[in-house]
């Protein structure tokens, strides 16, 4: 299939989907026209009822469809189509914020992370809590949000050995990336404290963050903590 408009490269996944791939100098920049795609699909969605469900990450866009309804060159003219259509890249949108104990019991790689980075951990923290991140994928488990860009300074690769056990709520980093565990997982990224809040509503299994968004996080006390996870 040829590539059109922002599209690098559409590749057929199976006879129900299209793994399709975005141009870019920039990481920024493909996950712009990702997110272009994914609103313009969504808002197309009652027209294009063949739509299952549309799965983006960092810089591409896994479109599954019905292929009882319709085949992938039929969802390749659709797309060719769509691509005609001008869908600004620039969404207003609010700040989410998540707090966070730094340094939190069960949750503190801090001395680890400072010794990898040459950083102190009041640095650490701080680092980390005035960067404003963005939501480039969900995946691993439900609510699991990978966002990026952690400051250069505070990379740390992840673990040799990966924990068995990583407490729920515990908020980590490794490579560029950061995150929040949204329930107790084995997991390999260093521990920097624990969120409270909640990642994934319990009724509908919807979660608190979904990709584009942009997530700030916030550093509160132990006492905070306590009171919050009591309530």
């Amino acid at each position: 299939m040829q590539p059109f408009g922002t599209i690098q490269r559409i590749v057929p996944v199976g006879i129900d989907a299209l793994m399709i791939y975005f141009k870019g100098e920039k990481l920024d920049e493909a996950n712009a026209y990702c997110q272009q795609w994914v609103h313009a699909l969504t808002r197309e969605k009652r027209g294009f009822s063949w739509i299952v469900e549309c799965v983006p990450a960092y810089d591409s866009l896994m479109l599954v469809f019905d292929p009882f309804t319709i085949d992938s060159h039929g969802v390749y003219m659709a797309l060719s189509t769509l691509a005609t259509q001008d869908v600004s890249l620039e969404k207003q949108q609010d700040i989410k914020v998540l707090s966070v104990w730094y340094g939190a019991e069960g949750a503190n790689d801090l001395a680890r992370v400072a010794q990898t980075t040459g950083l102190t951990e009041d640095s650490i923290v701080q680092m980390h809590g005035e960067t404003i991140y963005k939501v480039y994928a969900v995946g691993f488990a439900p609510g699991f949000a990978y966002m990026a860009d952690t400051p250069p300074q505070l990379h740390c690769p992840r673990l040799s050995t990966p924990r068995k056990r990583v407490p729920k709520g515990a908020v980590a980093i490794a490579d560029n990336q950061t995150a929040v565990y949204p329930s107790e997982s084995p997991g390999g990224w260093h521990l920097l404290g624990l969120c409270p809040d909640l990642l994934v509503d319990s009724h509908n299994h919807a979660s608190f963050l979904a990709v584009g968004d942009s997530v700030k996080f916030e550093p509160i006390s132990e006492q905070e903590f306590r009171a919050r996870n009591a309530s």
